[in-house]
């Protein structure tokens, strides 16, 4: 499993004690860690047009619309006609943070959802398949007659993206696709709220009993919060459903707002950590930030600056490593923030998928930190419970950097993953 930047090996090996397990006897000992991932699976298709496009479908801005297939596909052939699709791609929050957590670790994922069963070249299902990793599993797939599910994406003059949603076969998972061993033996679970929208179709429940699968097994469930729209349509639900479920909450400021009531977007992550352990919050221009808990005897000091905001030295200890609370004795918040990578591309192609990009570098560092405690056991690294390999503040740079290669392309995944080395960076960019 690969990771970036420069790393001691003290952060791999229990040096300080004797008789430690060679390299080769650890690190190659165990196989198949992986994450899985619950998706309504649809081909996404960009256009770029202008506002007044938008009002004659009577959509609104800024969120995500379910259509009827047929309207869906009058629009798709306008789109076609006048020439403002820009690029159709595998899509769905779940889809792109799956294969850009396999392009970074060059490693297997699993996928579960329903696909459409005529795969033809050229068809949706087709382009679903040919433009995806090929580390990402679809063996567990749901096989369907129905088309697969199209996301209309139309961008905006002021970059703003808003989604027209047919959605063909993509809520059909049932409860019987999804297998125990398989969510079990998985570093993590991730489910967006996009798989909550309609109570009564077949992948809502389907998604509740993998989390039930996920919680009896201690595999932590990520939450991917997809739409400010959905949240504050079903904000109790979804704050309830949280805190039953969910160790790990990925937002940005509109659906931290929607969730917490908060428009700073520290003050969001703080009141998320009454719900959730870990909450990674994409600001835009603001940079990301992460809240985490940590217990007290292992937290450790910044050796940066100390910085206030709306929480005094905020910061103070993040250089921990991120706990769930139920593993802590005494239970310490802790937040850290980084500015958008080099200030962000010189020019912003598309916005879309930068949070997914965020989540998967982060999905990267659980992972890791599964398969190091699964090799290397009596390692200091695992004196504790932690939930994450690296510091927060170290994922903050990573999840920082993988956003900024989405942000500055055009389409809302990886094509490539990181490199070890980063030009015009001081190794010290990667420490801690």
């Amino acid at each position: 499993m690969k990771f970036p930047g420069r790393r001691k090996k003290k952060h791999y090996f229990p040096v300080n004690e004797k008789g430690r397990i060679s390299f080769d006897d650890s690190l190659h000992k165990q196989e198949g860690i992986y994450i899985v991932g619950i998706d309504q699976l649809l081909v996404d298709i960009e256009a770029h047009v202008q506002d007044e496009y938008l009002d004659r479908y009577k959509l609104q801005k800024g969120s995500s619309n379910v259509l009827d297939t047929n309207v869906c596909e009058e629009i798709y052939k306008d789109l076609k006609a006048h020439n403002l699709i820009v690029g159709e791609f595998a899509g769905g929050s779940i889809g792109n943070t799956l294969h850009n957590y396999s392009v970074l670790t060059d490693d297997r994922s699993v996928a579960l959802g329903c696909m459409s069963d005529n795969i033809k070249i050229g068809n949706d299902a087709f382009k679903y398949i040919s433009t995806t990793n090929s580390h990402v599993d679809f063996n567990y797939l749901q096989p369907s007659s129905r088309p697969m599910g199209r996301a209309l994406c139309f961008i905006t003059p002021d970059k703003e993206r808003t989604f027209a949603i047919s959605k063909g076969c993509m809520n059909d998972l049932e409860v019987n696709s999804i297998k125990e061993d398989v969510i079990a033996n998985s570093a993590s679970v991730l489910v967006s709220a996009y798989l909550f929208r309609d109570e009564n179709a077949p992948i809502f429940e389907a998604t509740l009993y993998a989390c039930e699968l996920a919680k009896k097994n201690n595999v932590p469930v990520v939450f991917s919060a997809g739409t400010h729209g959905l949240i504050e349509e079903k904000r109790t639900w979804f704050l309830e459903f949280i805190s039953k479920y969910v160790s790990v909450l990925a937002m940005n400021e509109t659906e931290g707002f929607a969730l917490t009531g908060e428009l700073d977007p520290l003050k969001a992550v703080d009141v998320s950590l009454e719900v959730a352990d870990l909450i990674l919050l994409t600001a835009g221009s603001q940079g990301l930030y992460i809240g985490s808990y940590v217990d007290r005897m292992h937290a450790r000091l910044t050796e940066y600056p100390l910085v206030s905001k709306s929480i005094q030295e905020y910061n103070r200890y993040e250089f921990s490593r991120g706990m769930r609370k139920e593993f802590c004795f005494e239970p310490l918040k802790t937040f850290s923030h980084i500015n958008p990578f080099l200030g962000g591309p010189n020019r912003i192609e598309n916005t879309n998928g930068a949070g997914d990009a965020a989540l998967s570098a982060l999905l990267h560092d659980i992972a890791a930190n599964v398969y190091h405690r699964s090799n290397v056991p009596n390692s200091s690294k695992h004196v504790a419970e932690f939930l994450t390999y690296s510091s927060i503040s170290q994922i903050c740079k990573y999840a920082n950097r993988v956003s900024y290669e989405v942000l500055a392309k055009k389409s809302p995944r990886l094509n490539r993953g990181l490199p070890e080395k980063e030009d015009g960076l001081e190794e010290v960019y990667w420490a801690r």
